[in-house]
């Protein structure tokens, strides 16, 4: 069977079939073939000798090259584009998820990009003022197809974000799912999730945006207005005043 092609005006749809052949192609979110993206995916996993060593070498090259920031969530289709997230050199969790997607497929494993609704209890005073509650919809993460099944990984937070956060960093071991851990470093409520969506074939874009103007009417309403912030120094900011 093919691997699936979708065109430019095309967003993913949930994936019902669990076949891997059919997520290794390069599509418009997954712009694998780009040499942005392939350059990148090279260099992560250069001194990787098999195809778990290589999804553990993408894991950090994506959760650490890749600055975390919540605040570059934007209303325009071409920001998702992995190519666009290497050349940024930031994203969120979406945005990171298809990079993760697109490196896994430039060199040979099978991705395809899932979310989740969770209940995030770290995060900055204004971020959470914003969004005007701690649920996020639509966090993503990453399935791989390694040692013959689908494993989950999420190269989201950044070592030095973890740091400022208190948070333990995540990991991957290229066999274990590596989602969110509950608890941070201190033992305090980290990440909470609330509803499984599953996987899709490419990120869904107008089915996230169209969550985010019902859900975070004042989040959708300042998209691409240029609000910025500085979430790491929120956090670390906020972490100070509670030590």
């Amino acid at each position: 069977m093919k691997p699936m092609i979708h065109n430019p005006d095309r967003d993913g749809i949930p994936a019902v079939s669990p076949d891997p052949a059919l997520y290794r192609g390069t599509s418009y979110f997954l712009d694998h073939e780009s040499a942005t993206v392939r350059a990148f995916a090279k260099a992560a996993v250069a001194d990787a000798k098999d195809c778990v060593s290589r999804a553990v070498a993408l894991f950090y090259a994506v959760r650490d090259q890749i600055r975390y920031n919540p605040y570059s969530i934007s209303g325009l289709r071409s920001r998702y584009q992995a190519s666009h997230i290497v050349e940024a050199g930031e994203g969120w969790c979406v945005s990171k998820g298809a990079l993760m997607a697109a490196c896994a497929r430039a060199v040979g494993i099978a991705a395809r990009p899932g979310y989740a609704d969770v209940r995030n209890h770290l995060t900055s005073k204004r971020l959470t003022e914003s969004m005007g509650t701690d649920v996020f919809s639509y966090h993503g993460y990453v399935e791989l197809w390694l040692l013959g099944r689908w494993v989950k990984v999420t190269p989201v937070f950044n070592i030095e974000l973890c740091e400022k956060f208190g948070v333990v960093p995540q990991e991957f071991d290229g066999a274990a799912d590596s989602l969110f851990q509950e608890f941070d470093g201190a033992g305090r409520r980290h990440m909470e999730y609330l509803q499984d969506r599953g996987p899709y074939t490419d990120v869904p874009f107008a089915e996230i945006m169209n969550d985010f103007k019902e859900r975070y009417p004042r989040l959708h309403a300042a998209l691409d207005h240029d609000s910025g912030g500085d979430f790491a120094a929120e956090a670390e900011a906020e972490r100070a005043l509670c030590d």
